[in-house]
């Protein structure tokens, strides 16, 4: 199959935008779930900001127990909510209505966030599964695939996009190919992010600058999708929408972005699209 890929534009997923009712409530507007680590706990938060920034209308950060504390006095609108192990976000989504669902900023590698990303797809909700839940993987993508029914957005960088798949050929090649052996939507992150679906849609974005690479930006860029998909957009256009307005605000900013920049840049892109 070729892959050709179009200009990722407002003009791709400006009619799916999840633009609120004048009476909706906040959990109308939805709610997203970040499942955060311990001890690298900035990359959730940031995450978690970004989804909030985008329009969702409640996030909460499912945390360990040992890390409440961190996360807990370093955000005030977003909920945290403790769990003393890994069986307790199972209860948690059985009991919460999310509609939305984030792991791999800060989640750690390893058997216990595959056991939580198992979870997680199990209950059919749009999820988005980045950094680490991808590298957790990379000795089982087919056990990932298998598990991958409803909608997903799958986030790799190069090295990560390695690790789960063993593909030759250009970025968009393999963007599309991917999709389709994983059933999600691919978006291989870099200068031109490449955003696949499994039905071979594919888009290039090409509005990022050079100062995105910064560490945690990443982070950013999957609570924006998490955000979309929590307020009922299809993942192909929330990842696309999300690479897009990622970039903008990066662009906006110039010179001497961090990541803890991103998320409050983000009002400013959405004023310039309304």
């Amino acid at each position: 199959m070729t892959f050709s890929p179009t200009l990722n534009t407002p003009a791709v997923w400006s009619a799916a935008w999840p633009a609120p009712g004048i009476d909706a409530y906040k959990y109308q507007r939805g709610h997203a779930l970040v499942v955060g680590g311990y001890p690298m706990t900035g990359a959730a938060r940031l995450s978690a900001r970004a989804a909030a920034r985008i329009g969702v209308g409640a996030t909460t950060v499912a945390v360990p127990q040992v890390a409440f504390p961190i996360y807990a006095s370093a955000l005030t609108s977003i909920m945290v909510h403790p769990l003393a192990d890994d069986g307790a976000l199972g209860e948690m989504l059985a009991q919460k209505h999310f509609s939305g669902l984030l792991i791999g900023p800060g989640a750690g590698v390893g058997a216990s966030t595959r056991a939580k990303v198992a979870m997680m797809l199990a209950t059919g909700l749009p999820t988005v599964l980045d950094a680490d839940a991808l590298t957790s993987f990379a000795e089982y993508p087919e056990t990932l695939f298998r598990a991958i029914s409803g909608a997903c957005i799958l986030t790799p960088h190069e090295g990560e996009f390695a690790r789960l798949f063993k593909l030759d050929g250009d970025r968009a090649t393999r963007a599309g190919q991917a999709a389709q052996a994983s059933g999600a939507i691919t978006v291989l992150k870099g200068h031109e992010t490449i955003i696949a679906a499994p039905d071979g849609r594919l888009v290039v974005n090409r509005n990022a600058p050079p100062t995105l690479a910064t560490a945690g930006s990443g982070d950013v860029l999957s609570g924006i999708m998490l955000g979309l998909l929590a307020q009922g957009m299809d993942a192909f256009h929330a990842a696309a929408a999300a690479v897009w307005i990622h970039s903008a605000a990066a662009t906006a900013f110039g010179p001497g972005l961090i990541a803890d920049d991103l998320p409050d840049l983000v009002p400013a892109v959405l004023r310039e699209l309304a």
